[in-house]
């Protein structure tokens, strides 16, 4: 048995027609037995475009966030001012302090914002889902849990610290990314990929025993990165024999157009705000 799930892009660093783009990432998930929101946008535009898009926020029933970088998880706000009440599901290390020094720049505070943290604690302990481990969402799909760092070339993608002096990196053991199971192999959905492309997908098929990617939506955190860590990235993407890729957010635009230039037999978009897919589901075999 298999179902479709439709995903619409609420949140993105660029948008279609008249709807907002903001720098964030947040995507609604509409499936017959779960409607849930990934990530939430910087809190700027998530009420508004999801107005316009006619999805019904008031009728979401999980947050799942991929981590604790404002961005991701600003949106919250907007959220609860709404009156939406559900269960929010991260890893516990999602509230913690964050900063980016980047050389040449002030100290920038990049964190869960300090209001939506005291909210995250008001929350009943049976709404505050903290998770470290993969977790089945439905029979059809799930959460990847804390991701393993095992490739030497991939790191987070950034100058990121728990504390404004830089005295302790930030390895974001809060990364996480949720898959679908397809007829075609595993559908990712990815916040960021701070953990490392090549790290998640090992990781995923490890834990769904599933070795086929189909396709990936999201943000990959390349904007960065350096010629060897792209190279390596790329050669990977080669030998996966994607279908498509639907990328945005962080992965920077020179790095999809690159993708496409050298992957030209796969379906290579950019997310846009207002974009929907429709994602076909199978049940897991155990």
């Amino acid at each position: 048995m298999a179902i479709n799930v439709e995903l619409t892009v609420l949140c993105d660093n660029h948008a279609q027609g008249e709807l907002q783009a903001e720098h964030g990432l947040a995507f609604w998930m509409d499936a017959p037995e779960l409607q849930l929101l990934f990530d939430t946008g910087s809190g700027q535009t998530l009420a508004q475009n999801a107005a316009q898009l006619q999805i019904p926020l008031d009728e979401c029933q999980m947050v799942v966030l991929s981590h604790g970088h404002y961005d991701h998880t600003g949106g919250l706000r907007e959220l609860w001012q709404q009156g939406v009440t559900c269960p929010v599901m991260a890893h516990p290390s999602v509230i913690l302090p964050r900063y980016s020094r980047h050389p040449g720049k002030p100290v920038r505070r990049i964190g869960m914002p300090t209001d939506v943290v005291r909210q995250i604690w008001q929350l009943p302990t049976t709404m505050r889902l903290w998770n470290l481990d993969p977790q089945l969402l439905t029979p059809y799909w799930g959460t990847s849990g804390e991701i393993p760092r095992l490739d030497p070339l991939e790191d987070v993608g950034g100058p990121f610290f728990l504390d404004a002096e830089g005295f302790e990196s930030d390895e974001l053991p809060d990364d996480q990314a949720l898959w679908f199971n397809t007829p075609k192999g595993l559908v990712i959905v990815l916040g960021c990929c701070h953990s490392g492309l090549i790290n998640t997908i090992t990781h995923l098929r490890q834990v769904t025993g599933i070795l086929k990617v189909a396709g990936l939506i999201g943000g990959l955190h390349l904007l960065h990165a350096d010629e060897s860590r792209l190279a390596h990235t790329m050669s990977f993407l080669k030998r996966c024999q994607l279908d498509f890729l639907r990328l945005g957010h962080c992965t920077g635009d020179s790095v999809i157009e690159r993708i496409q230039r050298e992957l030209p037999e796969v379906d290579v978009q950019s997310l846009q705000v207002g974009a929907r897919y429709v994602i076909e589901a199978q049940r897991i075999v155990t």
